[in-house]
């Protein structure tokens, strides 16, 4: 006896139950967004809830990204050895 039907489970179907990855830029712009909508102060109580828990997520992304990033320099940044090189950050962008 086969199952199938629209409530079959398949292991390789795409998941559509979370949210799909999202860019550091992408996740400021929307946060930027939400920031605008709040301040705005027109939007009802339930509505400004859901933009804040959304802001939160979000926040936790951007944050997420920039201790990925973070760590990536660091391992960037060792010698040979596996040491630490710490150098004079240049804000000019001149070598």
């Amino acid at each position: 006896m086969s199952k199938s039907g629209p409530s079959e489970h398949r292991p390789d179907a795409p998941s559509t139950t979370g949210p799909a990855p999202v860019s550091l830029e992408t996740a400021l712009e929307r946060l930027d967004g939400i920031v605008r909508e709040m301040e705005a102060g027109e939007l009802p109580l339930e509505t400004l809830i859901a933009k804040y828990e959304e802001g939160i997520g979000l926040s936790k992304i951007c944050r997420d990204k920039l201790e990925s990033a973070e760590e990536r320099i660091r391992i960037i940044s060792r010698d040979s050895g596996g040491n630490p090189v710490l150098e004079e950050f240049d804000a000019s962008g001149e070598d």
